[in-house]
């Protein structure tokens, strides 16, 4: 009980850019869940290439049966929703080859899904791919960078938890 008394009470996440592309604020994404922050407060993408990878260490909490979305909570407790594209639930499963399954442990940069960004460019509403903290109260989600990213070595967002 002590020992909590002296354990640091702030601990800061650096979540990783799951997708390449070019950042948007969350509240610019064609699609009012996530323009809203109804899902949580976050950062898109604008893919442009590559696989979709893990932002952080952690565990696979949710893999949707259509592969278009995956949960992963970091070892902090974090939760992250990426979600790849708009409306792309209605592909059924095209265009989505997932790579891990729930319960998975995952190390930020791991690839978890890859995408066939023309497909999706062509039979979706848009490949804009939210990444957002779906367990954010009494966390801070702060964005991180502007332009263009990295998938797994751009740091877009950085969580602190109190």
């Amino acid at each position: 009980m002590l020992s909590n008394l002296f354990k640091k009470k702030d601990k800061e996440e650096k979540v990783l850019a799951p997708v390449s592309g070019q950042l948007m604020p969350i509240d610019q994404v064609p699609d009012p869940v996530f323009s809203g922050k109804m899902m949580g407060e976050g950062i898109a993408v604008m893919p442009d290439s590559g696989s979709v990878v893990s932002p952080v260490d952690g565990t696979v909490v949710m893999v949707a049966d259509t592969g278009h979305a995956i949960g992963i909570r970091s070892a902090q407790g974090t939760e992250y929703l990426i979600h790849i594209g708009l409306e792309t639930v209605a592909l059924k499963g095209e265009g989505f080859n997932v790579l891990v399954r729930q319960d998975d442990k995952v190390k930020a940069g791991q690839s978890l899904i890859e995408a066939d960004w023309t497909y999706l460019g062509e039979n979706a509403k848009s490949t804009v791919t939210p990444i957002v903290v779906t367990n954010g109260e009494g966390k801070t989600v702060r964005p991180e960078a502007e332009g263009t990213c990295t998938a797994g070595e751009t740091v877009v967002l950085t969580v602190t938890a109190g």
